[in-house]
């Protein structure tokens, strides 16, 4: 949920004119991209969109909803995570915001708009009015990510910044009066997730990818499977959505920072084994791995369209066969949205350039100031 969700793109740096007062600096070669982490944001990617293929299947199956209530407990803290990771550079510098700008608050204008119109268009919500300031379905992410990016400067100045942050979602979770401007509940309620991928550095990944880590996630995964089967009937898995307080899931006041403490080492634990069966070679779909937030920004429209068209009102649907079939359908789709022709197409709205709109001190921040 991104891209998230990472991005590091080449700049032309290297091979464009150089200006007054450069000719004696040498060029900054391109930084190569790391294949581990394009890959991870594939794969998660992958499991958002599969989620969302999921949602219609769940009333009547037990199955399906367990295998969703297990990815959600992971794929957006997933994404999230290293977001966060790749957000470390940020400083507030000129060149940085720019990139904030026209990597997030621009997609954020044209897509939050383009869902409400698609949304009117599907009678989904026929008079819902265009707001910036009430994220419909997927812009939610790139509303968290502006706030959290603005405020990374803060986290590295406190000295404890996970537990400040832990403390920050575990009051939201007791303030239903935040309402629903810019998602703040969901904003603040990931944030700790936000704040655990500044903290990580190269060496904790390297961990998480030993063979001994591989081999402990194989039970870990299939125990939390099993206890998400045995918890369906008796747990309310919109806790792993972070989206309301404690009030508005009819539980008691305390049940939230409970809940924000039980959800993140549960979280935590399952973002470790995602990251250890991420393969860290170069992949058929490692290149995909750039193209995460376009995947994820428009994969909706056809999630919307599947259930407006009437996709999940056959019975085979709802049967194991089906849920196969809405599985490979989402992934492929979602897939497909990744490869470097929707980007070209898409590009201009999603990673817009706006030299036009910037002053020479916005130029744009070396390679590796990821988005999502």
């Amino acid at each position: 949920m991104s891209d998230t969700v990472a991005t590091a793109r080449p700049v032309a740096e290297a091979t464009r004119e150089p200006g007054a007062g450069e000719r004696d600096t040498p060029a900054r070669p391109p930084r190569q991209r790391d294949a581990f982490f394009d890959n991870a944001k594939y794969l998660a990617i992958v499991l958002v969109a599969v989620g969302h293929a999921w949602e219609p299947l769940r009333p009547g199956s037990r199955a399906v909803t367990a295998l969703y209530m297990l990815v959600y407990a992971f794929h957006m803290p997933a994404f999230i995570v290293i977001s966060g990771y790749f957000s470390r550079t940020f400083d507030g510098s000129p060149a940085r915001l720019r990139r904030l700008v026209t990597g997030v608050v621009v997609p954020y204008v044209v897509f939050e708009t383009a869902y409400t119109l698609f949304t009117r268009w599907t009678s989904q919500d026929p008079d819902r009015p265009v707001s910036l300031l009430d994220p419909l379905y997927l812009t939610w992410f790139l509303a968290a990510l502006f706030v959290w990016r603005l405020t990374t400067p803060v986290w590295r100045l406190v000295r404890w910044p996970l537990p400040v942050a832990l403390g920050v979602a575990m009051l939201a979770t007791l303030t239903p009066s935040l309402g629903h401007d810019l998602d703040l509940q969901r904003t603040l309620q990931f944030l700790p997730y936000f704040v655990l991928g500044l903290l990580l550095r190269p060496e904790h990944f390297r961990r998480v990818r030993r063979r001994t880590a591989r081999i402990l996630a194989v039970p870990v995964a299939v125990c939390a499977l099993g206890v998400a089967y045995w918890a369906v009937p008796r747990m309310n898995y919109a806790w792993f959505f972070h989206a309301d307080s404690a009030r508005e899931l009819a539980a008691p006041f305390w049940y939230g920072p409970v809940m924000t403490l039980a959800a993140f080492g549960c979280s935590a634990v399952l973002v470790a084994c995602f990251l250890a069966w991420v393969p860290g070679r170069r992949t058929w779909f490692t290149a995909l791995g750039a193209g995460t937030l376009y995947g994820y920004l428009l994969h909706g429209f056809v999630a919307q369209a599947a259930k407006h068209w009437g996709w999940y009102e056959p019975a085979w649907v709802h049967r194991p066969v089906g849920a196969i079939a809405a599985t490979l359908v989402g992934a492929v789709v979602v897939t497909a949205l990744c490869t470097p022709s929707v980007r070209r197409v898409f590009r201009c709205v999603t990673e817009p350039g706006m030299a036009w709109a910037f002053g020479r001190r916005g130029a744009a921040p070396p390679p590796g100031d990821a988005r999502a």
